[in-house]
Order: C-alpha cells, then sequence, then structure tokens
C-alpha cells in the first residue's frame, strides 16, 4: 500500500481513554512504515503523558476562561487557527478521535482549507449547555467517516442520528501489560502504601458520574465490614470536563465514613499516575472494579486482564460485546449491593484462567489489527476522493 501521511487528533495530553487509543493507534499505523503525526492541543509546559515512538505535535493554548463552554470554544478555534496558517503541514488523512478537534475539521472543510475527515466516536455526552451539545452533533455529522469502537455506539449513532458508522476494534499491548512481577512492583505497592491485608480494589478514571465512582465506594464500605480488610485505589481523574458536583457528592460520602484518604489507610486516591506505574498497579491488585454507567469501550478492562487480574464490570454494553460469561464477574452498576457482592465473588474468581481470556481477547483486539483495518479505510476514502498525498 502506498506510504500515507496521517494526522490523528486527540482532545488532550491526558491518559485518557480515548487520548490512549489515538496514541495507540499512532504508533501502530508508524510501525507498518506510514507518516503519522499525533496532534493536541496544550496548555504551556504540558507534554504527552507518556513518550510516543510516532512525531507528535502540540498546538499552544492560550489561557483559557475558566467558563467551560467557552474554554472549549477556544480550543477548537486553537485548532483551526493553526490548520489554516501558512506554516500548517498537510496531510492525506486527518482523523479526529474527538469533538473538539472533530470541530475543528468540521470548520475547516467547510472552509476548503483541508478536502474532509475521519471522527472515531469512543462515546457521546449529555450537556446542558446547547453550544457543547451542537458542538458534538457537528464533529460527527459532519465527517467523511464516522467509526466506533463498539457494536453498542455504532447502533446509537445509525438510530438516533442516521450515521452509517462503521465498528473498528481497539487493541491492548501485551508487551507492557503481562502478569509476569516486574522489578519494582513492591517499590510502588510501599509508595503508595497499598499494605492493608485484605484484598486490593482498583479504580480507574478518577471521581466521575459515568465512571459511577460513588457506588464503588458505597459497595466498598460495605466490604470494608468483613476482614481481612480491604483496600480501594481510585486512579487517574486528569478531565477537561467539570465533574466538580459529583466530587462534592463524593467527598461528602468519604468525609461522612470517616475513612482518610491517605496511604497505608483503606482508601488511597492518587490521581494521574506515571504511565509505567499502570502495569504495575493492575498486577497489584486483587480485581479492577470497573461498573461504569456509560463507556466507551473500557480499554482498561483489556489491559487489567491481560496483567493477570480479575475485572468486575457491568452486565450492559459495551462489555457485553466482547467479554463472554466466565471471563469476568458481571454486576449491576447502579445497584451498590451487587456491586459490593462482584467484590467479594472476586476474591474467588479463577485467575489460572485469565491467560487464556487474555490469548483469546490479545488476538482479536490487537492494535496491529486495528491499524490494518484504519489503513483499508484511509485508501477507500482517498480512492473515492482521487486523491493521495504526494
Amino acid at each position: 500500500m502506498t506510504k500515507l501521511c496521517i494526522a490523528i487528533l486527540t482532545h488532550s495530553v491526558n491518559p485518557r481513554g480515548g487520548v490512549v487509543h489515538a496514541m495507540q493507534l499512532a504508533e501502530a499505523l508508524h510501525d507498518l512504515g506510514h507518516d503519522v503525526t499525533l496532534i493536541a492541543a496544550a496548555e504551556p509546559g504540558k507534554t504527552f503523558f507518556r513518550p510516543t515512538r510516532c512525531k507528535t505535535l502540540l498546538i499552544p493554548l492560550p489561557t483559557l476562561p475558566t467558563n467551560f463552554t467557552e474554554s472549549v470554544g477556544q480550543r477548537i478555534l486553537a485548532y483551526s487557527n493553526y490548520f489554516a496558517g501558512p506554516d500548517a503541514e498537510s496531510y492525506d488523512i486527518y482523523h479526529a478521535q474527538d469533538a473538539i478537534s472533530g470541530c475543528a475539521l468540521a470548520d475547516l472543510t467547510e472552509r476548503g482549507v483541508i478536502q474532509n475527515f475521519i471522527r472515531t466516536v469512543h462515546h457521546l455526552d449529555h450537556f446542558d449547555d446547547i453550544w457543547l451539545m451542537d458542538w458534538q452533533r457537528w464533529s460527527f455529522q459532519a465527517a467523511e467517516q464516522v467509526l466506533c469502537v463498539s457494536r453498542d455506539w455504532r447502533d446509537k449513532l445509525s438510530n438516533d442520528y442516521g450515521i452509517n458508522a462503521r465498528q473498528i476494534n481497539n487493541g491492548v499491548d501485551t508487551r507492557r501489560y503481562t502478569p509476569t512481577p516486574q522489578i519494582g512492583d513492591d517499590d510502588l505497592r510501599k509508595v503508595l502504601g497499598l499494605t492493608r491485608t485484605g484484598p486490593l480494589f482498583l479504580a480507574v478514571g478518577g471521581v466521575e458520574a459515568r465512571k459511577n465512582t460513588l457506588r464503588i465506594f458505597t459497595a466498598f464500605l460495605e466490604v470494608l465490614k468483613q476482614p481481612p480488610y480491604a483496600q480501594l485505589i481510585i486512579v487517574g481523574g486528569a478531565s477537561l470536563l467539570d465533574h466538580s458536583e459529583y466530587r462534592q457528592q463524593f467527598d461528602a460520602a468519604v468525609a461522612d465514613s470517616g475513612i482518610e484518604d491517605q496511604p497505608g489507610q483503606a482508601l488511597v486516591m492518587t490521581g494521574s499516575l506515571p504511565d509505567v506505574d499502570m502495569p504495575v498497579l493492575f498486577r497489584l491488585a486483587d480485581a479492577l472494579v470497573f461498573p461504569s454507567l456509560t463507556e466507551g469501550f473500557g480499554l482498561v478492562v483489556l489491559e487489567a486482564i491481560a496483567s493477570g487480574t480479575p475485572v468486575i464490570v457491568s452486565a450492559r454494553p459495551p462489555f457485553t460485546e466482547y467479554l463472554k460469561a466466565h471471563d469476568c464477574i458481571w454486576t449491576d452498576p447502579e445497584d451498590s449491593a451487587a456491586i459490593a457482592k462482584a467484590m467479594h465473588t472476586a476474591e474467588d474468581f479463577p485467575k489460572d484462567s485469565l491467560p487464556a481470556i487474555a490469548q483469546r481477547l490479545s488476538a482479536e483486539f490487537s492494535w496491529q489489527n486495528s491499524a490494518h483495518n484504519h489503513l483499508n479505510i484511509y485508501h477507500s476514502l482517498l480512492e473515492t476522493r482521487g486523491t493521495t498525498h504526494a
């Protein structure tokens, strides 16, 4: 196939699922010999959360307003201004992984600056602000081709918006995520104070309504009533969205419980950690607790299973699309008692079954396969346009 010049655009440099997907896809395309640039808008001093094998481009952001809608508008404008400028490189493929960069590419397409663009929808959010809802809708309705990482979101786009999206798989990097203990695993355990006698439960994604963090904590309080005494570590949370109201509810619940949030205690909240720590955390955990209310795919589920860690997930899409009955512990995400029961059940999960599960999933969900599938779509679109990069 012809070597392509590809721009993969993502909304931030933070370790979020959509950014991880964009980064892994960009690297997989690069490894196949294509000229790939991973692009994000970033505040001064910020960089991608880990180094990449492909080229990167950071579009500088001005001082952003505190109003969230205005800050989103500023981010869209930053992308648009950069690509409309005289020094911007041109690409065969412009591929937006989010609504912010998707809106910028929609604007550039309307103005004739670029020919067209592709948009991957990981999931859709609901906003009370009409501007945010309109921008989100514009970012995929204006695209030449829409992609989805799950059948559930592909069907929702078809039913709700008449969009004929194509489903394309995520992947898992089994070189990074492995159950084999590594030098330094115990060092991280000590640094984070993961030293209690009971099981260690890991929640990834910070404190957000769609991540169901409050119900996870409520369930954990039930688990704590029975010795040996468990520990819950909540990791991540770097987000462009405003979760302050939900965070206040969560903090109030923690305060009411009398539990302290600090190393060595029942609850450990770390915020974002260095990327190198994540494979270690999956190995240290006795279970990943991931009963999301809304999820695009849930990359951390694959990463946990590849690391030999049982997972607790919602008995709903997208998890029901790619996990079989005995791959995980299923739960009702809207029932904290059910989540607590699942956490108890996780202690008896047959871990010896996980290698075979991981092998099956990693064969189906490979970044190399995903890159090849993307390339087929890119070339098909370029053939339809009748253009390729020189």
